[in-house]
């Protein structure tokens, strides 16, 4: 049995050979369901949420510490912002705002627009924030993800990521995501110039190239099928080069809102306020992530579900 066949929904690093090529690959099936579902936005606007959702994941895996990593991209398009946040341990929550939801064309440049992508690693309260803002390149996610790096991190980097709705033997319809990267990533003792991750002599370039061209062939249907499992995708990849793949990890749909936070936020208004956001006899609040609703009085209270 393969490592990841126990998962549905999981990171799987790995590394080409004994190179500076590393990469994860990304599984999402009952998580970005929920995500997506709980929405209900129209095809177009989900299939960017759950890239979005996929691309987080394999960046975030690669934190240090326990924290947040928060992917933001906003534009001037249909679609005004994406926000997909992923936190230490595999949660993962996604949202999307559009200025409307009909006749929405398809891909990222179309619904975005012009715009910006924001990268905010968050550390916790004692800690500072690192945020990274590039303008938003090219015509799909990937390739404005890719952008990012070249611009802000200065590490090459390719990314390729899936989104669709898959019907298993026996099993309703669901949404599924996927994804793979890889980035040339000198360990210690590595050349940087400038913060880029050097490409040091013609056989590491050659690698590099190689293994961008390998996953730039990868289809839609080789990161969605559940039947092609991940060491099986990365064996057709790299089985020339070689590739190790290391320990999956498990991901899951989990918001952090709790009727705690949004009592303590009410707390902060004035009766007048709070009689302001009164509709049927009580203050509703949806998290826009989760779209789970608390009820309070018009004083403010919580109403127990």
């Amino acid at each position: 049995m393969s490592q990841t066949a126990q998962h549905t929904d999981f990171i799987l690093p790995f590394q080409i050979a004994d190179t500076a090529v590393r990469g994860r690959m990304v599984r999402l099936s009952g998580s970005i369901d929920e995500i997506l579902s709980a929405h209900a936005f129209p095809d177009p606007l989900s299939e960017l949420v759950g890239e979005a959702t996929a691309l987080v994941a394999m960046m975030g895996a690669a934190l240090k510490f326990d924290g947040k990593l928060i992917f933001q991209a906003q534009g001037d398009g249909p679609a005004s912002l994406v926000v997909a946040d992923y936190s230490a341990g595999g949660a993962l929550r996604a949202t999307a705002k559009a200025e409307r939801t009909d006749n929405l064309p398809k891909g990222a440049a179309a619904l975005l627009g012009k715009g910006s992508i924001v990268m905010t690693i968050d550390q916790g309260a004692d800690m500072d924030r690192y945020q990274g803002v590039t303008g938003i390149e090219g015509e799909t996610l990937a390739e404005a993800a890719v952008s990012y790096f070249k611009q802000s991190e200065q590490i090459p980097t390719v990314i390729k990521l899936a989104v669709g709705r898959i019907q298993e033997p026996g099993q309703k319809e669901q949404w599924r995501a996927g994804g793979i990267m890889a980035q040339f990533v000198p360990g210690e003792g590595g050349t940087r110039e400038r913060g880029e991750a050097v490409l040091l002599d013609s056989e590491e370039q050659e690698i590099w190239d190689r293994s961008r061209a390998f996953i730039e062939t990868t289809q839609d249907d080789e990161l969605l099928d559940p039947s092609i499992d991940a060491e099986t995708l990365l064996y057709r990849l790299f089985h020339e080069d070689g590739v190790r793949a290391f320990d999956p990890q498990p991901l899951r749909a989990e918001c952090s809102c709790e009727m705690e936070k949004v009592s303590a936020v009410l707390a902060r208004y004035s009766k007048e306020e709070l009689s302001d956001m009164v509709e049927d006899d009580a203050i509703n609040v949806t998290c826009e992530f989760c779209r789970q609703t608390y009820r309070f009085t018009p004083e403010g209270t919580p109403i127990a579900s």
